[in-house]
């Protein structure tokens, strides 16, 4: 795997022995790593920052995980989560899968095995993400999109310029084609988290798309919205 690919964890772990060895761990495995030692930290960190994985305690000050939990998959933020918690009782276990959690370990547990489970829950998130790759150009209905000079020539021959958010979004879009695209990974992906587009913004960018590649942009053939849930790219 390339340094890039290497992915970016959020560490939510009160008990600062236990953070800062499984911290150390984490970055010799060439992870990028995030510290949250109570639940709020954990969720302003969320907020602000797109995560591969979150390896979270259950009991922690202030929110406990699985609160924090329940906020993220409310929020339809599919991060894959994986449970640390001292308490050995299946129920705990069962709550915390039930909550939305991807795995759990009890404490203690070994470094080795953590570190397996973490890197399969990223490989496993990071190859649900990757759809076809595209090249430099897409054609589509008579339009021509060529992603590295951000232009496309549409159906009725006009040459315009994109916008890089735009060429980003179509980007998505296409890489998921037939699929919808939600609102949540769309700002995670084209705006990155700490800015927070309203869905106005992307409905605008959609209503652009129409305009330059639809013969008829009321009845849209490519671009579609799909209400309360995302956008989605059909050929």
């Amino acid at each position: 795997m390339s340094n890039e690919s290497k992915a970016n964890i959020l560490l939510a772990e009160d008990e600062e022995n236990l953070h800062e060895a499984l911290k150390l761990n984490l970055e010799m495995e060439g992870y990028t790593v995030t510290s949250a030692f109570d639940g709020n930290e954990a969720l302003k960190a969320i907020g602000n920052e797109y995560f591969d994985l979150i390896i979270m305690d259950i009991m922690m000050p202030e929110v406990d995980g699985i609160s924090v939990l329940e906020t993220i998959r409310v929020n339809a933020n599919e991060v894959p989560v994986l449970i640390l918690s001292a308490k050995n009782s299946s129920a705990d276990r069962v709550l915390g899968l039930k909550k939305g959690a991807d795995d759990y370990l009890t404490k203690p547990f070994n470094l080795e095995e953590l570190l397996l489970r973490v890197s399969k829950l990223i490989e496993k998130n990071q190859k649900i993400q990757v759809k076809e790759s595209l090249g430099d150009h897409y054609v589509f209905g008579q339009n021509n999109i060529d992603f590295k000079a951000q232009t496309a020539t549409t159906f009725n021959q006009q040459t315009i310029e994109l916008s890089k958010k735009e060429v980003m979004l179509l980007k998505l879009l296409i890489e998921n084609k037939g699929e919808v695209v939600t609102r949540e990974k769309i700002l995670q992906v084209v705006w990155g988290y700490n800015v927070y587009p309203t869905t106005r913004t992307i409905d605008n960018f959609i209503l652009n798309y129409r305009k330059y590649f639809e013969q008829d942009s009321r009845n849209p053939k490519h671009f579609h919205s799909v209400r309360g849930v995302g956008y989605k790219y059909t050929d």
